[in-house]
């Protein structure tokens, strides 16, 4: 018999080889190493604070052949490896019954939420208003070689939802029992194995490609509608209750009513549409804080250098992450900061709706291009929308996004591209007209960045990015450039639900993920989409 114990708080140096963490763990053990049967990390964290010191910290899996006692510091027994996959048990109760879900939108909450349902036995229908992930990769290809949109399909909209092109981040603040679920299932489909341990995973665009293929390849299998190229135009109801989808298939130009017992509503934070729709409906809706700024761009190199002081090659491109908060005089505290670092990626256009204009940035698994880029962004909330004369209502964050990106449109000739500045230059409060070197396509158009920003917006991102500098010396260089406008940090509304995890007054009803304001990122859209199949397999009262 056996028994597994998980060591946490390890430091383990960047060239330490196997026999050394072996003797390092029976050390903590006051064992021999060969009483270790087996060890394993699982969990990993880089600790780069001083540049003379850089290593990792980790959690590691031991076995061992008896039970050790007294128990170690930052020791404990535990029953089941971390390692092992397994179905939550919310997830794990087959059913027998006429139910009929419609989810709308094959983004991370969208896509879990269906293969939690389908497996269980759940017919399933999926309406994605993109296209399919590969396909969506020329049209986006288009957007930058060419400077054409596709407003149904881009890096907003598609199969894989917005995360796909955004370096696949799967590092998330939550606890929830289905976070574990969610990354053995990203195994599964064909991640690597690291994102188990290390704390800051990420799959990579390139990757997350073939990972959504994959996922669909086995919802098809399993006998789930799914159907690309198809916007849902209304909801159908009967008395207060939600009973199915009317839709539109795009390519076709044909409209189709599809029945349902629940509807799961999973757009995205750009279906400003829907979102639209919904408020005609009557679907209750508030508006949220968000934040806009703006893309910066560092070498690569640079950021390396900053973080790590030298290369190693244990040390992947180095990432940041970076807070401040300003009080001003009138608007009171404001919190700046990095938002979607994405080390050795590249700055990419992601408008959604034609003459309007925003940015976003992304990277490869690898992360091994030249540049490093990062939003820089400026918390704003309703009261801040009120206060500068826009009309209090549930969807007043859009229409601020919207006016902004149609100023940056403008501000780059009316184009998709990007009116750029150099960081210097926006400090300094100066347009020079000249940029740093570059890879942004379609264009990057030299542009007075303080003249596209209110002032409430750009004067703490100043402020912000001298204190950026303080915390990560040179930071603040001639290498560096600004792009606008990020404008799709998060959804500017949340959709009201109960407990049950069904909007207030529409039953039926599941508003989840980024879209319905109830998550941040790729994990969190998944679990709250695995939380709503939770409660529709769960429950046996059809009325929530």
């Amino acid at each position: 018999m056996s028994y597994l114990y998980a060591i946490s708080n390890v430091q383990i140096g960047l060239d330490a080889h196997d026999c050394e963490i072996k003797q390092q763990l029976a050390d903590h053990c006051s064992l021999n190493s060969d009483a270790l049967v087996s060890f394993n990390c699982a969990r990993r964290a880089l600790d780069a604070r001083k540049k003379t010191n850089i290593h990792f910290v980790c959690t590691y899996e031991v076995e061992l052949n008896h039970l050790l006692d007294p128990l170690p510091n930052n020791s404990r027994l535990i029953e089941h490896s971390s390692f092992t996959a397994n179905t939550p048990e919310p997830l794990s109760r087959p059913v027998n019954n006429d139910d009929h879900v419609v989810i709308i939108g094959a983004g991370p909450a969208g896509l879990f939420t269906a293969l939690a349902l389908a497996e269980s036995g759940v017919q399933v229908t999926l309406l994605e208003r993109g296209k399919p992930v590969e396909t969506r990769m020329r049209d986006i290809g288009r957007l930058r070689s060419r400077g054409e949109l596709n407003p149904e399909s881009n890096i907003c909209f598609g199969e894989g939802g917005a995360g796909t092109y955004t370096d696949g981040k799967l590092y998330t603040r939550i606890k929830h029992p289905f976070l574990r679920h969610v990354l053995h299932t990203f195994v599964r489909f064909g991640a690597r194995d690291d994102i188990l341990v290390d704390a800051h995973p990420h799959l990579g665009t390139d990757k997350l490609v073939r990972i959504v293929r994959n996922m669909r390849e086995k919802l098809i299998e399993l006998g789930v509608d799914y159907r690309f190229e198809t916007r849902v135009d209304d909801l159908l109801m009967i008395n207060g209750a939600v009973t199915g989808v009317r839709a539109t298939n795009l390519a076709t130009q044909t409209e189709d009513e599809i029945s349902a017992t629940h509807v799961v509503l999973a757009t995205g934070h750009s279906a400003r549409d829907t979102f639209e729709r919904l408020q005609t409906l009557g679907i209750k809706m508030e508006a949220k804080a968000f934040a806009i700024g703006v893309r910066a761009e560092h070498p690569q190199e640079l950021i390396d250098n900053i973080q790590f002081g030298a290369s190693h090659p244990k040390l992947h491109a180095a990432e940041y992450s970076l807070t401040h908060q300003t009080k001003d005089k009138h608007l009171g505290k404001r919190g700046i900061y990095s938002f979607c670092m994405c080390p050795g990626g590249l700055i990419v256009p992601s408008p959604t709706e034609e003459g309007h204009m925003a940015v976003n940035g992304m990277s490869n698994a690898k992360r091994g291009g030249r540049w490093a880029n990062s939003g820089l962004v400026v918390q704003v909330t309703p009261e801040d929308l009120t206060r500068h004369g826009i009309a209090e209502n549930p969807l007043m964050g859009i229409a601020f996004q919207r006016e902004l990106e149609a100023a940056t449109f403008k501000a780059a000739d009316y184009q998709y591209a990007s009116p750029t500045m150099k960081l210097t230059d926006f400090i300094n409060g100066r347009a020079s007209g000249t940029l740093a070197s570059n890879r942004f396509k379609p264009q990057a158009i030299p542009s007075d960045l303080h003249t596209l920003f209110p002032n409430w917006i750009s004067q703490p991102l100043a402020e912000g990015i001298r204190t950026f500098d303080r915390k990560m010396r040179g930071y603040i260089t001639e290498e560096a450039n600004l792009f606008g406008a990020e404008t799709r940090t998060s959804s500017p509304i949340r959709i009201e639900r109960g407990e049950n995890m069904q909007s207030v007054n529409a039953r039926g009803l599941f508003p989840v993920g980024e879209g319905a304001g109830y998550a941040g990122g790729i994990v969190s859209a998944a679990v709250d989409g695995l939380k709503a199949a939770a409660v529709i397999l769960n429950s046996n009262d059809r009325e929530g």
